[in-house]
């Protein structure tokens, strides 16, 4: 199986230690966070990662040849010219996902206990062109579902602002927030040719969410862990340690 780990932002929030590495090189637990994601990909059985960087590259492709690319296929998509948002980023690395396969979409600054091997087969047997890990957790922008786990809107409850625009009746739908892990179908690309070179996922599925199947995946005993700031450093440390 195929899987793209999201590795090219400038991790500004992590500053000072992006002044000199990129965020997918913060250590955690005595492993940079690229390597747990890689670890836990190959441990669900995804044997062939595409990366995409942009942030001190060198450094992640130099990190990958010191560890032979833990010993699985694993190519770089390189957007060190442009930033192309997670959209784009996908689109780039279109040519890395030739068997019309499912693929997974991975943060690597996200850390969680999510069943990869449950959420890529729900992904199968509903047939969707996207399937979301999403969660309820505390923020002010959610994705909208139905009882059906169909994505119908987005809301941005500090500012009342919707997508659709008209979004009716937003109290009846399941506010979700999403968790940076998906598994897409390969059709994603032929509809992505109206967008532009650098767009956001997001706005992407809102776009198509009335005429194309997107779904939620809600994991049961979720944890999850975005190590986007300083401050939560110590907490990964924690996520990442077994409990003696």
């Amino acid at each position: 199986m195929k899987a793209l780990i999201f590795a090219a932002g400038l991790g500004t929030r992590l500053k000072p230690l992006t002044d000199t590495l990129p965020k997918a090189l913060v250590p955690i637990a005595g492993k940079p966070l690229l390597e747990h994601v890689i670890l836990k990909l190959k441990a669900s059985g995804f044997d062939e990662i595409i990366i995409n960087v942009h942030h001190f590259p060198d450094q992640i492709i130099d990190f990958l040849k010191l560890n032979n690319n833990f010993s699985i296929r694993i190519e770089v998509s390189d957007e060190r010219n442009e930033l192309l948002d997670t959209g784009g980023g996908i689109r780039k690395a279109a040519w890395f996902f030739d068997d019309r396969k499912p693929f997974l979409v991975h943060n690597v600054d996200i850390l969680s206990n999510v069943d990869l091997s449950a959420l890529y087969n729900q992904h199968i047997l509903t047939n969707s062109l996207a399937t979301l890990v999403v969660s309820q957790r505390d923020t002010f922008r959610y994705l909208l579902f139905d009882e059906n786990k169909r994505l119908n809107g987005w809301v941005n409850e500090k500012t009342g602002e919707t997508k659709p625009a008209k979004l009716n009746e937003i109290d009846s739908y399941n506010k979700l927030a999403f968790s940076g892990i998906q598994v897409l179908s390969p059709a994603i690309f032929e509809l992505m040719e109206q967008f532009p070179i650098k767009f956001p996922i997001i706005d992407f599925y809102l776009t198509n969410a009335t005429s194309q199947i997107i779904t939620g995946f809600i994991p049961t005993d979720y944890n999850m862990l975005d190590v986007g700031k300083l401050n939560v450093l110590d907490e990964a440390e924690r996520f990442m340690t077994p409990n003696p």
